[in-house]
C-alpha cells in the first residue's frame, strides 16, 4: 500500500494517556512544523524503488521504544517511491522526519514519518523567479491560491482552503500584497506587517518559494479555523 494518512496515530493518541507520550521527545517524528527564520525546505526519494517508513517510539500503541532504527521491527508498511516529493523537518541519527501529501489528492491527506537521510535529495528552489513564474492559479487539496501582479514589482495573493470537520467545515483564507525578496515571498496577514518584525501572536504568516514545477507554500497554522492550512506543494491548473 501507499502510504496512508495519520488518522491511527491521532486515535491511539485519543486513547493514550497524555503522560505517555512526550511531544519534545527528539525520537518523535511529529511533521515539519514552523520557523520563523528558515523556510520549509523540499527532498526527492532517490537510490532505491520503494522506501518504507520508519516508526517512532509512539508507534504501535508506544511499544516501539527502540525506533527510529534500521531493522524490520521499526519499518512500517507505509512507503514512498523514486521521485516522490515530501517536505523536509528534523534529522535524528541517521533519519529525517518528512510529511508527504500525494501531488493529486483529494484532501489534506498527509503522512508524516522517519526516513533514512541517506534517501532523500534535497530539491533546490528556484534562485530568483521571474514574475511570471509565480504568477497564475495553483492548486491544492482543500483549495488554492491565485497570483497576479499589483505593480512595483509587488505580487497579489489571494486563497481559500476548506477542510471537512464532521457535519461543518473549516476555513481560511488569503488576501496579501507582498514583494518577492531572494526567492521567497513572505507575508503577515494582508502584507502591511513586515515579516520580518517578531511574531506578536495570533498572525497569519506565510512564506512562499518555486520549486520545480511547483509552489511551495507554507504557514504557521494560524491563517483559519482549527486544522485549517495552506502548507504544501501546489500545481498549476
Amino acid at each position: 500500500m501507499r502510504a496512508a494518512s495519520i488518522g491511527l496515530l491521532l486515535g491511539l493518541l485519543a486513547v493514550t494517556p497524555a503522560a505517555a507520550y512526550d511531544a519534545n521527545d527528539p525520537a518523535n517524528c511529529n511533521g515539519i512544523g514552523w520557523d520563523d527564520a528558515r523556510p520549509l525546505t523540499v527532498a526527492k526519494v532517490s537510490g532505491q524503488a520503494r522506501i518504507n517508513f520508519v516508526k517512532s517510539p509512539y508507534d504501535d500503541d508506544f511499544k516501539a521504544a527502540g525506533c527510529p532504527a534500521m531493522t524490520d521491527a521499526c519499518r512500517k508498511k507505509a512507503y514512498l517511491v523514486s521521485d516522490d516529493l515530501v517536505l523536509v523537518g528534523k534529522t535524528s541519527g541517521e533519519f529525517t522526519c518528512v510529511s508527504y501529501q500525494a501531488p493529486r489528492a483529494r484532501s489534506q491527506s498527509w503522512t508524516t514519518g522517519w526516513l533514512p537521510s541517506a534517501a532523500l535529495t534535497k530539491v533546490a528552489p528556484m534562485a530568483a523567479p521571474a514574475p511570471a513564474d509565480w504568477i497564475g492559479s495553483w492548486e491544492h487539496p482543500g483549495g488554492g491560491l491565485t497570483i497576479r501582479t499589483a505593480g512595483g514589482g509587488r505580487l497579489r495573493i489571494e486563497g481559500d482552503q476548506v477542510v471537512p470537520a464532521g457535519r461543518d467545515l473549516h476555513n481560511g483564507s488569503l488576501g496579501a500584497t507582498a514583494e518577492p525578496k531572494g526567492g521567497v515571498v513572505a507575508f503577515v496577514d494582508d502584507g502591511t506587517t513586515p515579516f520580518e518584525r517578531p511574531n506578536a501572536g495570533d498572525e497569519c504568516r506565510v512564506r512562499l518559494q518555486r520549486v520545480g514545477p511547483s509552489l511551495l507554500v507554507e504557514d504557521n497554522n494560524d491563517c483559519g479555523g482549527a486544522g485549517v492550512s495552506f502548507t504544501g506543494l501546489y500545481h498549476r491548473k
